[in-house]
């Protein structure tokens, strides 16, 4: 079910969430340690637009922070 803001809620518990190519692409890098103006200049976006995409992924992934983010997509991404 899709929120009337046009965002998905958080997954429950023991639900992964499911993300699109360019959010996957944008895990990567994170979990590279990129920051957001390599992010985005690796992505052809603005900054700001990266930060939009870091907050909705914090959203959908529950998480609150940089980095529990970036272990969400150590996990999800099964990177080594």
């Amino acid at each position: 079910m899709t929120h009337p803001s046009g965002t998905r809620p958080a997954p429950g518990p023991g639900t992964a969430p499911v993300f699109t190519a360019r959010e996957r692409e944008l895990l990567g890098h994170l979990a590279e340690g990129a920051t957001d103006r390599a992010i985005a200049h690796r992505m052809a976006l603005s900054p700001h637009t990266v930060d939009t995409y870091l907050r909705r992924l914090r959203h959908k992934t529950g998480t609150s922070n940089r980095i529990q983010l970036a272990i969400v997509a150590h996990t999800s991404l099964r990177l080594a």
